[in-house]
């Protein structure tokens, strides 16, 4: 080999060397950035409390007890524990306003004719006595009343005074008993306008103070929660919650343009990204196993439905049926997870957030869109704005 071949052939390997090492640089740099960016996010997740101190009610019952009562009202609250609270709030208000009695409401099923009566879900003695000296209720209405037909109003989502004056305190004096119907074309959880102060904090403690589910009905959730808490892989770990639907009917664009709700594949790129991983145990809001949570189980192989957690001598009770209690089991545990994820927009996110910032349980994350440079993203970007603006009715009936 003559001179000048041997020093093509060094300068040829030296340009290889110096392209290799240029690729390198490049690939670990993308690398490198990329895990700054995950580890980010993966210290704000790990470093954050699932729950911060709880708030104290701030409202109080009103100095002068309820009225002697000259009328009763009735109503019956929707299939579905996130509405409940709303519900009752309401009708306390509205039987405070005008003297009345309140009659314990009845419960409606998921199919027509389907009711179940208020003590089944809920302490009843509890629920009397919170509101003792605010509004008198009883389990039923006298015979006399009963035999009577019910005026029936329906009544706004956060019912104002104005309404009560106009609308429903003429009906009340023609007839001495009504009946309420609900009406939620939207849910609002930001305090109520044209209320005086008296009837806000009436509205605080019968949304927050009021209703309690039976110890026989929580025990399950808590069951099931302890279960979650102990298929951790470690104790660092914490078990997420996602209210999400396989079907996508309920997946509808919002008047906003916003996105709705987010599918499985979504919430589990939107999961990496934030940095959780295979620690962490998963509960889908799920009865059933579907095949569309596959993904979510190959990349968070703790994932779990209610048919895997309830415990068995509790099946044939809770499962199958498309009974509340599936949706109170969800509603319990969505509320008490170490992180909830509302996949779907709506009155359950909106009614879970409020347990939970009254809780302390504010680690309240909702799914965003997620690109190739969402890596440097954190999770304080994507904390419900419920919690991160204070924009719930929670914070104005809490200190």
């Amino acid at each position: 080999m003559d001179s000048k071949q041997f020093l093509a052939g060094v300068l040829t390997i030296s340009m290889f060397l110096m392209l290799g090492n240029m690729i390198k640089r490049d690939h670990f740099d993308t690398v490198e950035a990329r895990h700054r960016g995950e580890e980010r996010s993966l210290n704000w997740v790990s470093r954050q409390p699932a729950r911060t101190q709880a708030l104290k009610p701030c409202w109080g019952k009103p100095e002068e007890d309820a009225e002697q009562s000259n009328g009763h009202i009735t109503f019956s609250l929707k299939s579905g524990p996130e509405y409940h609270p709303s519900q009752v709030a309401d009708a306390v208000v509205i039987a405070r306003y005008l003297g009345a009695t309140l009659v314990l409401p009845d419960i409606r099923g998921s199919k027509p004719g389907q009711k179940r009566n208020f003590q089944e879900l809920y302490d009843v003695d509890k629920f009397i006595q919170s509101l003792e000296g605010v509004v008198k209720v009883v389990s039923e209405l006298p015979a006399g009343v009963a035999a009577r037909l019910p005026t029936v109003i329906r009544v706004p989502n956060g019912v104002s005074e104005d309404f009560i004056n106009e609308q429903i305190r003429p009906a009340f004096l023609a007839n001495n008993y009504l009946k309420l119907a609900s009406s939620f074309p939207s849910a609002s959880v930001g305090m109520r306008e044209n209320r005086n102060d008296e009837l806000e904090s009436v509205a605080c403690l019968a949304m927050f103070g009021s209703l309690v589910i039976k110890p026989a009905v929580s025990k399950v959730a808590d069951m099931m929660i302890q279960r979650l808490q102990m298929l951790g892989h470690n104790l660092h770990s914490q078990f997420i919650a996602i209210d999400i639907r396989t079907d996508r009917q309920s997946c509808k664009e919002g008047k906003t343009g916003k996105k709705a709700c987010y599918d499985v594949q979504e919430v589990v790129d939107f999961l990496r990204m934030l940095g959780f991983g295979k620690d962490n145990a998963v509960y889908v809001t799920q009865t059933w196993w579907d095949e569309t949570l596959t993904p979510l189980k190959e990349y968070f192989p703790r994932t779990y439905t209610k048919d895997d957690l309830v415990p068995a001598e509790k099946r044939a009770e809770v499962l199958g049926t498309g009974s509340e209690l599936e949706r109170v089991i969800d509603f319990q545990i969505c509320s008490k997870s170490d992180v909830f994820v509302p996949a779907v927009a709506g009155v359950f996110y909106e009614s879970v957030a409020g347990k939970r910032i009254a809780s302390g349980l504010t680690k309240i994350l909702v799914p965003g869109q997620v690109d190739d440079d969402a890596y440097a993203a954190t999770a304080d970007e994507f904390v419900s704005s419920y919690v991160s603006k204070k924009k719930h009715v929670a914070y104005s009936c809490h200190c």
